[in-house]
């Protein structure tokens, strides 16, 4: 995936949930260099979110996005993508909106960069590996189906909490995306901003012989659009 990249290093405001310990290395690694990351965390429980808990969890982040406020970040990141398939494309549209006027910057979700990424470069029919349960598979499936994208093949690691999403390595990630590619697939999307992708895409890629995108990579490529699209205006 091409990315528009600002020649300038950035400094990004990025929050996640509690539990994450790979987005904020491997987004770095996309960026250009010099980029810096200011990293809040969003309190959760050991439990998988749920739609019963995801307004709490919205509220908290929300809450939590106050301390971004006269930071020196030029863009915000969301990069919660449970919550953000299991609230769907709208309500997802509406906290990066509500995250921009608390914050006072541009505000780019997980979800959304993930749809804006694989539309730029007109992939309509892909493969998806992901580490959640099937409510939030489920749910990811229409979030994309709305953005019109279809799953042509489809399997999950399944994490039953996240200590072991955490636990899940590349190799695992990567041993996945074999068994679920095929033919008829442009492209394969692994999602989830927990799993570690940066050592893989490219390889598997040139193994498929077609491109391969992650949660975080897209990420990484939204912020640097919207910057450059910004600087462009």
């Amino acid at each position: 995936m091409q990315a528009t990249t600002p020649s300038a290093s950035i400094h990004i405001g990025l929050m996640v949930p509690i539990n994450n310990t790979t987005m904020q290395p491997e987004l770095l690694q996309w960026l250009p260099a010099g980029s810096q990351c200011t990293l809040h965390k969003i309190p959760r429980g050991k439990g998988l979110l749920t739609r019963e808990t995801i307004p709490a969890y919205k509220q908290q982040a929300l809450e939590l996005a106050k301390a971004f406020v006269n930071a020196p970040i030029d863009i915000l990141a969301y990069g919660c993508t449970a919550a953000s398939f299991l609230s769907g494309p709208q309500a997802d549209a509406e906290l990066a909106d509500a995250l921009a006027q608390t914050v006072g910057k541009s505000v780019v979700t997980t979800a959304q960069s993930m749809v804006l990424a694989l539309q730029a470069q007109g992939l309509r029919r892909i493969a998806l590996v992901t580490p959640y349960q099937d409510e939030v598979n489920d749910q990811l499936k229409s979030y994309l189906h709305q953005s019109g994208i279809e799953v042509a093949a489809f399997d999950s690691l399944r994490a039953p909490n996240v200590d072991a999403l955490g636990l899940i390595t590349a190799e695992q990630v990567a041993a996945m995306a074999r068994t679920v590619m095929t033919e008829d697939a442009q492209a394969m999307f692994i999602a989830c901003s927990q799993l570690p992708t940066r050592t893989i895409l490219e390889p598997l890629s040139l193994e498929f012989g077609r491109p391969v995108l992650s949660s975080i990579q897209a990420t990484a490529w939204r912020i640097q659009h919207t910057l450059s699209s910004r600087l462009a205006t």
